[in-house]
């Protein structure tokens, strides 16, 4: 598991909880594997209680699994509630961006440039957490654009299961469709075509489904159920 350092005026639990959800969205904490309470404090440096208030509140949005006088489990990536939480986002997304289209300042568009360029240096390596981070930025970025952030937040937890595939399908399928997503945005907004990058975004929030096949095949025992239609 990857320690995470702990921020300034951060409660015990909140730490817990950020640097739990870190590790199921990297990957570390493997889909169905089994977490101690105890081991999870001692690797923290933090007593039982915020770790195991931690788990109860992962456990409110389906990432773990919490077993009475048993234990705790990494839930396994479900494809209803990846599906469920890609038709949020896409549902904000595309409004998000149709906005941006007429509110992205030359500043605005500087800053996502800067993104693409820092998700270029990583493109092809082995840094997938780093990649996933660039890429939430950029989309972060959108939603600042348009005075959304608290939006952006609210989404965070449900936003998980989607982020674990798309985490593990940069380390399965390794391409650059992605970035030449990102890249096609960008213009699109420069342009001011709301509708070109409603389609973009449509897209690019569906890669995913493109790669689960592939995903499935090299990494089935992360998944917990098969969709009806792939």
């Amino acid at each position: 598991m990857i320690i995470l350092e702990r921020n300034n005026r951060e409660t015990a639990s909140d730490y817990a909880l950020r640097v739990i959800r870190f590790n199921i969205i990297s990957l570390n904490l493997v889909p169905g594997s089994l977490v101690s309470e105890n081991e999870l404090a001692k690797e923290l440096g933090i007593s039982r209680t915020p770790v195991r208030e931690a788990l109860i509140d992962l456990s409110k949005i389906k990432l773990v699994e919490i077993y009475p006088q048993k234990g705790s489990c990494i839930s396994l990536i479900n494809h209803q509630l990846v599906e469920e939480a890609r038709f949020v986002r896409l549902l904000l997304e595309s409004a998000i961006v149709e906005e941006a289209c007429e509110l992205a300042s030359t500043k605005d568009i500087l800053l996502l440039e800067e993104n693409i360029r820092l998700q270029e240096m990583y493109q092809g390596q082995n840094y997938e957490d780093k990649q996933l981070k660039l890429d939430n930025e950029f989309h972060e970025l959108l939603f600042t654009i348009c005075n959304k952030q608290f939006t952006y937040n609210l989404l965070t937890g449900m936003m998980t299961h989607f982020d674990r595939v798309r985490r593990l399908s940069l380390s399965v399928v390794r391409d650059s469709k992605i970035l030449a997503d990102h890249k096609a945005l960008v213009d699109s907004i420069k342009r001011k075509d709301s509708q070109g990058a409603k389609e973009i975004i449509t897209k690019h929030l569906s890669r995913y489904q493109l790669d689960e096949e592939e995903l499935r095949k090299n990494y089935g025992d992360y998944f917990k159920n098969k969709p009806s239609v792939l």
